[in-house]
């Protein structure tokens, strides 16, 4: 489970108020798929309640959870770098209420105020990293003991 301190926190005021100048509050009723893998990625969410499963497809297989997020934690990391597509799915799992942000108009926001584009991209980056290792230890507790062991001796 990921939880963060949101985008929100890192911001001074001014620049807070500036980045909610681009957003919404919006609600997923539980069940409700918010976007699909190879979707285009044109907004991105900031949970404020509820809980949310990222998920990937699995040829011939259900979609395998990858990680699931709660209140404060960034959904959608996509958006942010060509080809603005999604590499994940994300479903809510409860009901969720979240910020909405309108991803073009923040990354031009990011581009006009470098200082604003500065943390936005660190806490971006910081989101993708935690998710990779997150994903990392399921791939490892798939693999089983004898595997799992001889990956990570080789990953240190």
């Amino acid at each position: 489970m990921t939880t963060t301190r949101t985008l929100l926190d890192e911001l001074p005021p001014e620049a807070r108020t500036r980045l909610l100048e681009h957003s919404r509050p919006v609600r997923f009723d539980a069940g409700v798929r918010i976007f699909r893998e190879r979707q285009r990625a044109d907004r991105f969410w900031i949970i404020q309640t509820g809980r949310v499963e990222l998920d990937t497809h699995v040829p011939g297989r259900r979609d395998a959870t990858v990680d699931t997020l709660v209140g404060g934690a960034l959904l959608g990391c996509s958006w942010i770098m060509p080809p603005y597509v999604w590499h994940l799915g994300a479903t809510a799992v409860t009901v969720v209420r979240a910020l909405e942000f309108d991803a073009r108009a923040v990354r031009e926001l990011c581009d006009r105020d470098p200082a604003i584009g500065e943390v936005v991209f660190a806490c971006v980056a910081a989101t993708m990293a935690r998710r990779l290792l997150t994903l990392r230890g399921r791939l490892l507790d798939g693999l089983g003991p004898r595997h799992g062991s001889e990956f990570l001796a080789y990953a240190r």
